[in-house]
């Protein structure tokens, strides 16, 4: 599903299962698991796990990773990548950083956002293109879709940046046939991102890669 989001020379891995007992954890990373619970341990195990399969066609061999200051894994030399997880659904996408500067990706639950979430996340300007999207497409939660769309920002900026970027710092543009812009209203290295999205399978799923460079 999510290789569609990203052209051939980034690597992916998704699965819509968790089965922990197959999956290894390095002793640091059992560390950053010390106080999960158990739903927590088997997000992280399990990501981590297409992760380390996504790296490997790659050729980069199994190697603990660790954690951030907000949360994002630590990529080995070499390689950039995104790890996403919600209900049902775990992936990882990665590349070579002589190719990719960074890489969000994220997928949600093709649900209607919790009341005042849309208030929260939204910008002026993109209510009336979700108005028009619902129109055309009812099916799909384009509310969520929304959100992700904006998770997957912020997962490609804060590497570049190690900033935080307010939902309101990023005005969201997206197109029925698939594609989404981003265009940030503060400084930064990279004034408009360009992903991809994808519904299906009860998901919403988007990615974005900023091409080395950028």
């Amino acid at each position: 599903m999510i290789e569609r989001l990203f052209p051939e020379w980034v690597s992916t891995v998704e699965t819509f299962t968790d089965d922990a007992t197959d999956v290894a954890v390095f002793p640091a990373e059992q560390e950053l698991l010390r106080n999960a619970v158990p739903k927590r341990r088997l997000e992280f195990t399990t990501g981590r796990a297409c992760a380390r399969q996504a790296l490997a066609v790659l050729g980069v061999p199994p190697a603990p990773l660790l954690s951030g200051p907000r949360g994002e894994p630590r990529w080995p030399a070499g390689v950039v990548g995104s790890i996403t997880h919600c209900s049902g659904y775990r992936a990882a996408a990665v590349a070579a950083s002589a190719r990719a500067a960074a890489i969000g990706i994220d997928a949600e639950p093709d649900d209607p956002l919790p009341d005042g979430v849309l208030d929260a996340i939204a910008v002026p300007e993109e209510l009336p293109m979700l108005r028009r999207l619902t129109a055309v497409r009812p099916d799909i939660s384009w509310g969520r879709l929304l959100f992700s769309a904006k998770e997957s920002v912020f997962k490609a900026w804060y590497p570049l940046t190690g900033r935080s970027l307010g939902f309101d710092q990023a005005i969201v543009a997206i197109e029925l046939a698939g594609s989404f812009n981003a265009r940030i209203l503060v400084d930064a290295p990279v004034d408009v991102y360009i992903g991809r999205w994808l519904a299906g399978d009860g998901l919403v799923v988007t990615g974005i890669v900023v091409p080395a460079g950028s």
